[in-house]
């Protein structure tokens, strides 16, 4: 049992967990031959608190270490606990530390994973009594400052959507121009249009027809294609942490700030 007071608590060994961000292709909520439609959005699982701090809050999945586990290990038993997933792509995003994150209780360490999950993977998007799916643009209040780590993981995802083991573990290996457009969507939280997305797709020589088509939809069958190995961009596994040009968590938070306060004011544009 923890005791003393915030000063001597404070001087104690940190408490060290695993936290894991997962990010879904969610479904889509729009029709897809609208012109104004929004673009396809990720969606995250999260966990309420059921105890102090932050009670009734929610919060990243994650857990204790063990001895007999490895970090990934506990990673993966962090989100099979909470959301019955088992993602093919698990990568350490980084390690969060701050003395304040722990709001005057004991320090708490907090090592991150970032999971992708395909469409496959996540289609019912399960829910349990205190783990709900949002999208990742409209997330509750968090505990701690897990919405700086998920601010922080779409950044590096979207420094990263240009490679092609990014993109098909969204997505799958083979795909519709259309699914990938959903993907690049999704990734960027904006719309793409679609006539200059598959004109620059098709001419990057980054795809292979596979000769199969498939009906998505309503629409008629279309051609699937592949990550050409030979052509696509090269990918290396980036380090753990942030790169030299990464922003601080207090500048993705500063701008996610000055992005909702310009979105509440009138433009300033005659």
């Amino acid at each position: 049992m923890v005791g003393g007071n915030v000063s001597e608590r404070r001087m104690q060994p940190p408490a060290v967990g695993v936290s894991v961000v997962i990010l879904a292709l969610g479904p889509e909520e729009t029709a897809s031959d609208c012109r104004d439609a929004m673009p396809s959005r990720l969606w995250l699982p999260l966990v309420r608190r059921v105890r102090q701090p932050f009670l009734g809050r929610w919060a990243l999945p994650g857990g204790d270490l063990r001895a007999d586990r490895s970090l990934e290990q506990s990673a993966y038993h962090a989100l099979e606990t909470t959301t019955d997933l088992h993602p093919r792509y698990l990568e350490q995003l980084y390690t969060f530390g701050d003395p304040a994150r722990s709001h005057g209780g004991l320090p708490m360490v907090s090592i991150v994973y970032w999971a992708l999950v395909g469409k496959a993977e996540a289609h019912d998007f399960t829910e349990a009594d205190n783990v709900r799916w949002f999208p990742e643009d409209k997330l509750p209040e968090l505990a701690f400052d897990h919405r700086q780590i998920i601010d922080y993981a779409l950044w590096r995802l979207r420094n990263k959507i240009e490679y092609p083991d990014i993109a098909t573990k969204l997505v799958g290996d083979t795909f519709t121009l259309r699914q990938l457009h959903h993907v690049y969507e999704a990734i960027t939280g904006e719309a793409i249009d679609v006539a200059n997305f598959r004109r620059r797709m098709l001419l990057s020589g980054e795809l292979e027809d596979t000769g199969e088509k498939l009906r998505d939809g309503r629409h008629r069958p279309a051609a699937v294609y592949r990550y050409n190995p030979d052509r696509s961009r090269a990918s290396t596994a980036p380090p753990v942490g942030p790169p030299r040009d990464a922003p601080t968590i207090e500048e993705l938070e500063g701008q996610r700030i000055e992005d909702a306060l310009s979105a509440l004011m009138p433009s300033a544009r005659a």
